[in-house]
């Protein structure tokens, strides 16, 4: 083979990815329609492994362009925007007709809105936070609700979806900072510590997931925003020079590479 063509080879295993990405998300609605809800919820999950290994991949076999930028943020809207709307409208959402497609739509529109913020974002920023919800994390939320309601038994009341679900959407296009974990480095004391806790997480996931996932996406995204609010009360006066500008904050748009969570 010669090398123009081993490069171009190269060039599209990111999109595959991406590609695998779309397709969960896809695989998610189409199940959703048929009240296969688990299925749907597992779908948006798996989306997520692909969303982050197409950024991983493209960065290691230096094929990061433009086309990939934006083929990223389609397959996005469609897994982390559009199936976990659908998703929680049919399974918890639709008793409340308009109400009910409107909360979801929301969500949604938040989703494309802080995508849309991602690619237009240039600066080059520290990578410690992100800048508001990721997107995924927002998608896994919902996913997580169905998976933990239905392993656990809860009965739960449609309304608590109804405010979750907006709820996620404003946190996605928030200032609330949310940590990104780029700036993690096993070194020290605490490097133990992280491990036992990463350890510990993905086994209580691998071995029940519906438990895990909760504790995992609850803490995360409430962390953030009881995060937000304690350091608002701590310093009032440097909320906007130091907390919520944006060009102090780190948002997944402006990583290094054009690739990455949103």
């Amino acid at each position: 083979m010669r090398p123009s063509n081993r490069r171009a080879y190269i060039l599209v295993i990111p999109s595959l990815f991406t590609t695998g990405n779309l397709f969960c998300g896809f695989y998610a609605i189409i199940h959703t329609f048929a009240s296969e809800f688990e299925q749907a919820s597992y779908a948006i999950l798996l989306a997520g492994i692909f969303d982050i290994l197409d950024g991983r991949v493209a960065r290691f076999t230096k094929s990061t362009s433009k086309f990939g930028v934006e083929y990223d943020s389609i397959a996005d809207v469609v897994s982390f925007g559009v199936a976990p709307a659908v998703l929680v409208y049919v399974w918890a959402l639709q008793p409340f007709g308009r109400l009910g497609w409107a909360g979801a739509f929301f969500f949604a529109a938040c989703a494309a809105l802080r995508l849309a913020r991602f690619n237009t974002i240039s600066e080059e920023l520290p990578k410690a936070y992100f800048l508001g919800l990721p997107t995924p994390a927002a998608a896994y939320s919902i996913a997580a609700s169905f998976i933990a309601f239905q392993k656990l038994n809860f009965e739960y009341s449609p309304q608590i979806m109804l405010v979750i679900s907006p709820l996620l959407g404003l946190l996605m296009v928030s200032s609330i900072r949310y940590r990104s974990f780029k700036d993690l480095q096993f070194k020290g004391a605490k490097s133990f510590l992280w491990l036992v806790v990463i350890v510990g997480m993905i086994t209580l996931i691998a071995t029940q997931p519906e438990i895990g996932l909760g504790i995992l996406f609850g803490y995360y995204v409430l962390g953030g925003a009881i995060r937000e609010v304690y350091l608002f009360i701590k310093n009032p006066g440097d909320r906007n020079k130091k907390y919520l500008a944006p060009q102090f904050i780190t948002t997944e748009e402006s990583e290094n590479s054009p690739r990455g969570h949103s």
